[in-house]
């Protein structure tokens, strides 16, 4: 070993995992799959037939829906139990597990991610609200898979009179990661990969374990050369150091290396090919309407990925910041194969940390994959019949973003539409409808949601919902489709219909929307709307640019003719997400707002998700002897102004 000691062989690296061992493996599709280890530890045991009966523990699969990652190790003897966020890129361990041949557990993604950190720190598991309501809740089978898996990995807790999820630690022998670069004590660099995910955490977890480490890379470095901060896992962590082969350690399993994927440069994204006019782009175009200008956005696997394409042709990149899950913030995230990387991310961090910000609300919208809904609201993505597709970082998400949108085509299996002209034709219908009576197994809780006030939408290409207290109501229908014959007739169930409007006939348009300038340069006409009935007046400045007098003027103007005719004074919602306001015009600006508060409004809540805009905020107008009443979302502004109506009355 002219390298040191902890560089070995692939073969001498497995052959210390032992019979009945829980081995945890990074991997998030191909990004981090050491398959150089994974394909090393299948050809020992069709040898040997050892080791047997390990414990699989993953976050994300893993895999490429074939043959590579943990596909390899779906193997009769090998595997006893396999506890996993998604299943849908490893179909040979999913079937394993439908057909009863061995354990399975599917946890919340963001939950396993966590929980390897929970087990490094030696605690007795991870406390979490994530997955109540759903399949993952101890009520409703507790993420067991089968009949064979009997053990209980998450209980249900009462603290403070609330229910809480509690997911149990498990102490982990092995630990199979990837990096790029190591030198001879075992130090861990990661330059060349697109993600970071949970290595630091798997590897304490392993070693706070008494267990051991066995790290993947790319190249060796000399001893002292690497720059300590650019170190991910410290060598004190790592027993093995594996030098795959190129074929074995590809960036992803669509990409052998892009240096815009792991930030070593930056590319022009300008150059990326528009989605073709179908009706995923028509969904992914509808969604990008909802895009919250300066908010934080996550976007999921399938369907979702085409809004960041949709975003980048309608120069909305540098207006939202995109994320992804194992650990992408900013940039424009991948799709297919390529999924969890991102061309020019602004940062790359750790994926537990990603949930983390995720759990505690950080996301202003989701947008993900739609399989299955019923009338309640409830949606499944997880399970159907005898195909496993596990649940993924959705649970997490869905139950967590302030606004949430689930996106796919309004049928599945054949459908086939034209899309032009402004308009949508279903030429073929699918052959299975996606709005059932009852889901199959509920990744995601309607109930849980309107219970919280979540906003939620269901986009297709042919029409829109909204969750209710009372369920689904149709509020969009596409130009040329007919509600009775092209929606009604495909639901197991009456959703609410009032009165639909029109998808905006530019969603059917060969031709870029102009969604910049529209969500801009919308009219001060379109962002002002008057609840006659309840006297309240709402205001949205989101995205508004105050760059002259005349721009300060022209909204004293329009709340004075919005509201004067009505003939007494309203209460004001109004959103200040994203507006910018030029420095030499802010005394103008607050006076504005100080005037029009006096003579047209008894009281104002105004919000932004923007910490920084709060503060400011609520100096300026305090320093006016106006009361800074001012909140992080819609639905806080919402309560206060019901709060006060009920006080008056």
């Amino acid at each position: 070993m002219a390298y040191g000691s902890k560089v070995v062989p692939v073969e001498d690296a497995v052959a210390v995992i032992r019979p009945g061992d829980t081995v945890a493996t990074s991997g998030f599709v191909g990004v981090g799959t050491p398959d150089a280890v994974i394909e090393a530890l299948e050809a020992r045991f069709i040898e040997t037939s050892a080791p047997r009966d390990l414990t699989l523990v993953f976050a994300a699969a893993p895999g490429d829906g074939r043959d590579k990652g943990l596909n390899r190790l779906a193997r009769e003897g090998l595997v006893r139990r396999v506890i996993g966020g998604h299943f849908g890129l490893v179909p040979k361990i999913s079937r394993m597990i439908t057909d009863g041949a061995i354990e399975g557990y599917n946890l919340p993604l963001g939950c396993i991610s966590q929980l390897f950190r929970e087990i490094a720190g030696r605690k007795a598991g991870l406390v979490s609200k994530v997955g109540l309501q759903t399949f993952v809740d101890p009520r409703e089978g507790g993420g067991k898979l089968n009949e064979r898996t009997t053990e209980d990995l998450v209980e249900l807790l009462s603290i403070a009179g609330e229910p809480w999820m509690f997911y149990r630690a498990f102490p982990i022998q092995v630990a199979i990661l990837r990096g790029t670069t190591a030198d001879p004590d075992g130090n861990i660099t990661m330059e060349r990969e697109a993600l970071t995910l949970d290595n630091l955490a798997i590897a304490m977890a392993a070693k706070n374990s008494k267990g051991l480490v066995i790290v993947q890379v790319e190249r060796l470095a000399a001893a002292g050369s690497l720059n300590p901060r650019h170190v991910k896992i410290p060598g004190s962590l790592v027993d093995c150091v594996v030098v795959a082969s190129p074929e074995h350690h590809a960036q992803t399993y669509a990409t052998v290396y892009n240096p815009a994927f792991s930030g070593e440069m930056r590319v022009p994204v300008d150059r990326v090919a528009p989605l073709p006019l179908d009706e995923r782009k028509v969904i992914a175009r509808r969604c990008a309407f909802e895009l919250p200008l300066g908010g934080v956005v996550n976007l999921g696997i399938g369907m979702p990925e085409g809004v960041a394409a949709v975003a980048a042709e309608e120069k909305l990149l540098d207006l939202v910041t995109l994320t992804a899950e194992p650990g992408i913030v900013g940039g424009l995230p991948q799709g297919g194969l390529d999924f969890g990387a991102a061309i020019n991310p602004g940062a790359i961090i750790d994926q537990n940390q990603q949930f983390d910000f995720y759990d505690g609300g950080g996301l202003d919208l989701a947008c993900l994959g739609l399989a299955q809904a019923d009338r309640h609201g409830n949606v499944n993505v997880s399970r159907f019949g005898d195909r496993l597709a596990g649940a993924g970082g959705f649970i997490n998400i869905s139950q967590n973003a302030r606004k949430l949108i689930f996106v796919g085509t309004f049928t599945a299996g054949g459908l086939k539409v034209k899309v032009g002209q402004g308009h949508l034709t279903i030429v073929q219908e699918g052959r299975s409808p996606k709005f059932l009576d009852t889901v199959e197994q509920v990744t995601f809780s309607g109930r849980f949601a309107a219970d919280s006030g979540q906003p939620v939408l269901f986009i297709t290409e042919r029409c829109v919902f909204r969750l209710g207290e009372n369920g689904l109501e149709l509020i969009e229908v596409a130009p040329g489709i007919d509600v009775e014959r092209d929606v009604l007739a495909h639901m197991a169930f009456e959703p609410l219909v009032r009165e639909p409007k029109l998808m905006d006939s530019r969603l059917f348009r060969a031709e870029p929307m102009g969604l910049d300038e529209l969500l801009l340069e919308r009219p001060l006409s379109q962002r002002l709307s008057l609840d006659e009935q309840a006297g309240v007046l709402f205001i949205d400045l989101d995205g508004y640019r105050v760059r002259t007098l005349h721009d300060v003027e022209t909204v004293r103007e329009a709340v004075v003719s919005r509201v004067g005719p009505f003939g007494r004074k309203v209460a004001a919602i109004i959103s200040y997400d994203a507006i910018s306001i030029a420095p030499e015009l802010h005394d103008a600006w607050f006076a504005m707002a100080a005037d029009v508060e006096s003579r047209f409004y008894n009281h104002v809540s105004r919000y932004t998700t923007s910490a920084f805009m709060r503060l400011k905020l609520g100096e300026a107008l305090s320093s006016r002897d106006v009361a800074p009443h001012i909140f992080e979302t819609p639905r806080e502004a919402q309560a206060s102004i019901a709060l006060r109506a009920e006080m008056d009355r």
